[in-house]
This record gives C-alpha cells, structure tokens and sequence, in this order.
C-alpha cells in the first residue's frame, strides 16, 4: 500500500488556483450532500487535480481559515441533444466534492 504525500499550498501557482474553481453547485442533491456529509460541490476546470482543488479552497477562503480533509473529483459526460433533426452534444464539464474538516462550513446563501 503506497502513502500519500500531501503537496503543500505553496507549491501551487496562485494565479492557477484562483481561476480554477468555476462555481459552487447549489441545488437540493448539494444542499443535501452538504447537511449530511459536510461536503461542498463545485464546477471546477477540466484540467483541475485534486490536489490543486484542495489548495484553491484553502486559498480562496484563507481568511475563514477553512481547512480541507479531502476530495473527490467527478467528469460529468455532456448530454446528447437533440433540435429537430440537427443532433448534437453539451460539453463535458468535471465536478469536485470538498470534504471539510468537522467543525467547519462554507455558506453561499448568507447576504452580503
């Protein structure tokens, strides 16, 4: 069994990282992944890592001090559509679910 090492935030380009998550999912199936798991869904670049979404999340709200336990990343195959007779496909699009340490939360519904 082969050991993780943990890339620290630092390693990463800062400008890559704040370009990389594209937004947070907010729907019922998050809002609920979020109560039960403590986790947060967002879009994030096609060619994101694990790692990179880790240190983006850390980076993006450092003054929260949110700290990330894990991630797990998705690749959302596009639907195929259909107009009439012209067929065609949306694009595939890749989703990360970021597991927060407990005690920890990240709210997109608070007003500014």
């Amino acid at each position: 069994m082969s050991v993780r090492k943990t890339v620290p935030a630092t390693a990463f380009n800062p400008e890559r990282l704040l370009t990389l998550l594209i937004a947070p999912i907010v729907s019922e199936k998050a809002t609920h992944i979020a109560d039960r798991h403590n986790q947060v869904i967002f879009r994030v670049r096609p060619d994101a890592t694990k790692g990179e979404v880790k240190a983006a999340v850390e980076l993006m709200w450092k003054d929260k001090k949110v700290e990330v336990e894990r991630v797990q990343i998705v690749n959302v195959q596009g639907k195929v559509k259909r107009f009439g007779a012209f067929k065609g496909r949306r694009r595939h699009w890749k989703k990360a679910y970021v597991s927060l340490k407990p005690g920890q939360e990240l709210n997109f519904a608070q007003e500014s």
